[in-house]
């Protein structure tokens, strides 16, 4: 059983952590996000792991110099420009030469669904493709996927307009693939898989969809790659680390609640961290009050500041003291490159 996992969007919304890495580089918990996503394939049997990569490939081939993760062989496909969903899973299937079915995931989904279960049911069918839906209250950010009552799908509804969606399951942003949906995927040009090539394969009645409640969530914006550190915290992601990391420093006057602390991180006296994510090497002076925030790792955040309401440092920032932020990006987006 091989896989495709895609890891090579900019990580826009994750802005300024993913100025330095891809955001599947960033921690969830004390490990990767791409090692959490390899590892829950593994243990559903996958054997290999293709990466299609795009921004910053190096990060990845510095981390995984031997072509392993989580006990998975893995390799590698570097787009030689962005080829949209497709695109992408269709060059990284190509460069491995993968010649059967397979499986597609995108690299920032945190999921407990049952990919074996996918596997074996797309099988069973005899379909050209199959997706995984899951449920959420707010399907008009999403691709709404309708089904008739053998499971084929009627209809592929990217973002539809709030109150319209004749559905609230959406895709989940995993599938099960024959080799012969690459053959209508052009090489060479953007094409999108969810605007393009589910909707003509939709019209010859060749894609069903699977529908599971496990545990989901999209980890691409703050709020949702914050909400998935609180629930590995709450062992909604099975097994709970230990939040503070051996070699982090923690001031015995601080406070750290529902959260992590990263390697090397230091937490200076009279400081409250709630509901927070403090990565590697970060320090907070004293008297520091951090909120819902995520602090990228290097950063300095300095005596007596408060960051709250999803507050984001980038790597190494140094953040003055007495700073006093609400939902900021520091540095802020008028730095950013374009």
């Amino acid at each position: 059983m091989q896989a495709v996992v895609l890891v090579g969007g900019f990580g826009t919304r994750l802005r300024p952590l993913t100025l330095s890495v891809p955001k599947q580089i960033l921690p969830v918990g004390n490990v990767p996000m791409i090692e959490r996503v390899v590892e829950h394939l593994g243990r559903s049997g996958v054997d290999e792991v293709v990466l299609s990569l795009g921004y910053q490939p190096d990060a990845f081939l510095d981390r995984y110099p031997d072509g392993t993760c989580a006990g998975v062989s893995m390799r590698y496909a570097v787009e030689p420009e962005p080829l949209d969903t497709a695109g992408a899973i269709a060059f990284a299937a190509r460069a491995a030469g993968i010649d059967g079915r397979f499986i597609a995931v995108n690299g920032d989904v945190l999921t407990g669904l049952d990919v074996a279960d996918l596997w074996n049911q797309h099988a069973s069918r005899g379909a050209a493709a199959t997706i995984a839906l899951t449920p959420v209250d707010d399907p008009s950010r999403y691709g709404v996927v309708p089904l008739d009552a053998d499971g084929r799908v009627e209809a592929f509804i990217e973002k539809p307009d709030p109150g319209t969606a004749p559905s609230n399951w959406i895709n989940a942003g995993t599938y099960v693939l024959d080799a012969s949906v690459l053959d209508a995927i052009e090489p060479g040009r953007r094409v999108s898989i969810e605007r393009e090539v589910f909707p003509a394969l939709v019209e010859q009645g060749a894609v069903y969809g699977v529908q599971s409640d496990a545990y989901w969530i999209d980890a691409g914006t703050p709020e949702a790659y914050l909400q998935v550190q609180l629930d590995l915290l709450a062992g909604r992601l099975g097994n709970v680390p230990d939040p503070i990391d051996p070699t982090a420093t923690v001031d015995p006057s601080a406070t750290v609640t529902g959260s992590f602390v990263g390697a090397g991180a230091t937490v200076g006296p009279d400081v409250v961290v709630t509901d927070s994510v403090v990565m590697a090497g970060a320090t907070i002076e004293s008297g520091v009050r951090i909120e819902r925030s995520l602090l990228g790792p290097g950063c300095v955040i300095g005596e007596a500041s408060a960051l709250s309401d999803l507050s984001v440092v980038g790597d190494g920032e140094s953040v003055p003291a007495g700073t006093v932020v609400a939902a900021g990006r520091l540095p802020g987006p008028d730095t950013w490159p374009s």
